[in-house]
């Protein structure tokens, strides 16, 4: 622990002088237990030279343990303007390592703040109304470059989507989520967070999930049309394949005999590969 972590006033305190409330509309549920905040920074591996990208730090709880790594600068991107100037002043008290950008983590591309040829790593406690649609995009973004952009994400979210997320097939949390992922990561499911340790408390408990990009993806494929894909045959997740695909094909049965897969499965039986054919096979024709 830095002799600057003693020096800094308690959370509470700063949430109190700043009026920094938690907001609903925002999805806002802080971590004030440092103990907690430090596990996270923990299980993000080593952090030495490392420019890390924090999502929605709010009044500083995971910035504060982020600074006491050895990581080269964070990047606190936040979209709440009450926030920024308690966040100030951990830039004070850490010169030259906190750097503060105002905005809207789904408008801004996070491998734009860094600098070219770098690859961050992003830990943050996202907020629960955004968490999936972020992931998604930074998915995306993995996969439109020749390596990856981001050297692992540690990322919160409800236990539910965390499950989501490491689901195997045949389980009951499998679907398009799990496969896009899966695609692109690896993913583990790494400690459970319980609702009392946030202010104010969520109704969920939530999970802290480590993604390792790949050096490829999992398989070939197009994302854009493996996405379409996924959305068709878990969008009618209890009807056997030759009748979910059919918004997609013209000809399911054709195209899942040109893959080798039955056409009675249904989709939570098929691994990711199976999917990533289905993708080809779509974009052949």
């Amino acid at each position: 622990m830095s002799e600057t972590s003693h020096t800094l006033p308690p959370l509470r305190e700063v949430i109190a002088r700043h009026g920094l409330a938690a907001r609903r509309a925002l999805g806002q549920n802080f971590l004030l237990d440092l103990n907690l905040t430090r596990r996270i920074a923990r299980a993000a591996g080593p952090l030495t030279g490392v420019t890390v990208i924090e999502i929605g730090p709010g009044p500083g709880g995971l910035t504060r343990a982020l600074l006491e790594t050895d990581a080269k600068q964070i990047i606190a991107l936040e979209r709440d303007e009450r926030c920024i100037a308690a966040l100030e002043e951990l830039a004070t008290a850490y010169p030259g390592r906190l750097r503060i950008v105002a905005g809207d983590a789904l408008e801004i591309d996070p491998g734009t703040l860094v600098e070219p040829g770098a690859t961050p790593k992003i830990i943050a406690n996202l907020p629960y109304n955004i968490a999936t649609p972020l992931l998604i995009k930074w998915l995306r973004r993995l996969n439109a470059g020749d390596r990856p952009i981001f050297a692992g994400m540690t990322l919160m979210f409800q236990k539910e989507v965390a499950q989501r997320l490491a689901a195997s097939p045949r389980s009951r949390s499998y679907g398009r989520l799990s496969i896009i992922a899966g695609w692109l990561c690896e993913i583990e499911a790494l400690f459970d967070i319980a609702p009392q340790a946030f202010v104010p408390p969520p109704k969920v408990t939530s999970t802290v999930v480590g993604l390792t990009p790949r050096a490829q993806p999992l398989a070939p494929a197009r994302m854009e049309v493996l996405e379409r894909v996924t959305a068709a045959a878990f969008g009618q997740r209890r009807k056997m394949l030759r009748s979910s695909l059919k918004s997609i094909s013209d000809d399911p049965l054709t195209l899942l005999s040109k893959c080798g897969l039955d056409p009675t499965a249904r989709a939570e039986e098929l691994d990711i590969g199976a999917f990533c054919a289905l993708a080809r096979a779509i974009d052949a024709n």
